[in-house]
């Protein structure tokens, strides 16, 4: 698989997927440049009136519940829907997961349908498995990658999806596969909205690669890579941001494998 993945990026940037977004106002703008940096094309949109239409026209779809509300849930369910139709790959980021009623009773309608791809931190992907009754901390994670690892399998199997489990360690689940990925820099948790830039890049990927585990994987190594190299030239998180973004701009193929930490 590694031999792969940098042709992935290449892949991706030459075939500069249309990434349509319904995802949250905080980070629509730090999305909507990761996408941009890394070759793909935003669309940042969630009315009702226009979301299949858009779907139609893109090369994938992503889900981000951030900052739900009862008219964007419905643009959620047509635009997924639509998505299925016509056979086009879409991510679910489940922000939020087990914090309320009304949350999880959405991300049931979404998971029913089956997304391509799930990408949540460890207390997101067990609170979207309903495996244990746990607390979570507003968006944050209180529970490690790897306790995640059974919930992630019973998602994959039950939902025939891909299932990427952030935190120190990222862990992407298909069926019994799973790979492990140690890149990244613990700043990268002082920025909000890294997570939701993870799943928009998935997003572009999963539009532009066949195999779909690889194409999560190579997401995720470039944004962990890309962290990880832009907090060596950070004083802070307000510098992290701006090295991040160059950063998946122009990560060459020599940066890529120094630094790549995959375990399977």
């Amino acid at each position: 698989m590694e031999n792969n993945l940098w042709q992935h990026v290449l892949q991706l940037r030459k075939q500069s997927p249309l990434v349509l977004n319904i995802t949250n106002y905080v980070v629509m703008n730090n999305t909507a440049n990761a996408l941009l940096a890394i070759g793909a094309s935003p669309i940042m949109a969630h009315a009702k009136s226009e979301v299949e239409d858009l779907v139609n026209i893109s090369d994938s779809l992503v889900i981000n519940i951030g900052t739900l509300d009862e008219y964007w849930e419905e643009a959620m369910i047509l635009a997924s829907r639509k998505a299925n139709q016509l056979q086009k790959p879409w991510i679910v980021d489940p922000v939020g997961a087990g914090a309320s009623s009304y949350r999880d009773s959405l991300l049931n309608k979404l998971i029913y349908l089956n997304p391509t791809v799930i990408r949540g931190n460890a207390s997101e992907i067990i609170a979207l498995a309903k495996v244990d009754k746990i607390n979570t901390k507003g968006v944050d994670s209180t529970a490690q990658s790897d306790e995640a690892v059974e919930a992630a399998k019973i998602l994959s199997q039950n939902c025939n999806s891909v299932v990427c489990i952030s935190g120190a360690t990222d862990i992407i689940v298909s069926g019994n596969r799973i790979i492990y990925l140690k890149n990244g820099h613990p700043m990268m948790t002082r920025v909000t909205g890294l997570g939701c830039s993870a799943s928009a890049i998935i997003g572009a990927f999963i539009g532009s690669i066949e195999n779909k585990m690889e194409a999560v994987v190579s997401a995720m190594c470039l944004i962990g890579i890309a962290g990880q190299l832009a907090s060596e030239k950070s004083a802070g998180p307000g510098s992290l941001q701006l090295h991040l973004i160059d950063k998946l701009y122009n990560m060459t193929e020599e940066e890529f494998f120094i630094h790549l930490k995959l375990i399977e």
